[in-house]
């Protein structure tokens, strides 16, 4: 009986042993979403007289797609972030928002289906000529205005391929620029929280799978 317990100890030593011999699989890329970033809602809600926002600080929240977080303002001139949001407007770590070396370019395409960022294309922000890597205004870059609603939605397709300020890559689509990211929004939904959807590829590589 001693025997064969000694024979069945080295049978799951070696077993064990030829387990950790053997490289572990890189894991697969997950998709995260990120839910309600706020991008400077205003604190007195909207002037009904021309419809500006009262209260707003003119701030963008910033994020790193490095480490799934917002960055504090504070950081705003460091490489920390790669993207900030105020608003409708969407700025890239780079050029004149920033003193990174991100870039950015929007594609159409299905976000699960575009597995690899693009060779070239990327661009700045240069806010001189008032030109940015996410264009700005209703049907030109991300999102479609509504003047009779008043409500501004996601332009189905439409992905932001992102180069990060470490050099890494990233995939971003966004699902919605009200709280809560409620199916239908209305005229009393709380406007100016992104929630939106990303993969980011931490090896350096274009694959975004």
């Amino acid at each position: 009986m001693q025997k064969v317990r000694m024979i069945l100890g080295l049978v799951v030593l070696v077993g064990v042993l030829a387990g950790c011999s053997k490289s572990d699989p890189t894991p697969a890329l997950v998709a995260v979403t990120f839910k309600n970033l706020s991008a400077d809602p205003p604190s007195g809600g909207y002037n009904p007289a021309n419809g500006q926002p009262i209260g707003v600080t003119n701030k963008y929240t910033l994020f790193s797609f490095a480490t799934g977080a917002t960055v504090a303002n504070s950081d705003s001139a460091s490489t920390k972030w790669d993207i900030g949001f105020n608003g409708t407007k969407i700025i890239i770590n780079s050029g004149t928002s920033g003193p990174g070396s991100a870039a950015a370019l929007v594609v159409t395409g299905i976000f699960s289906e575009l597995n690899l960022a693009p060779d070239a294309g990327y661009l700045t922000d240069n806010s001189a000529t008032a030109t940015y890597a996410i264009t700005r205004g209703s049907g030109k870059g991300w999102y479609n205005y509504d003047p009779s609603t008043n409500l501004i939605s996601p332009i189905a397709g439409r992905i932001i391929m992102v180069k990060t300020s470490g050099g890494k890559y990233a995939k971003m689509e966004i699902i919605s620029y009200y709280k809560d990211a409620p199916a239908s929004p209305s005229a009393t939904s709380t406007d100016r929280y992104y929630t939106f959807r990303y993969l980011y590829q931490p090896d350096g590589s274009k694959k975004l799978q």
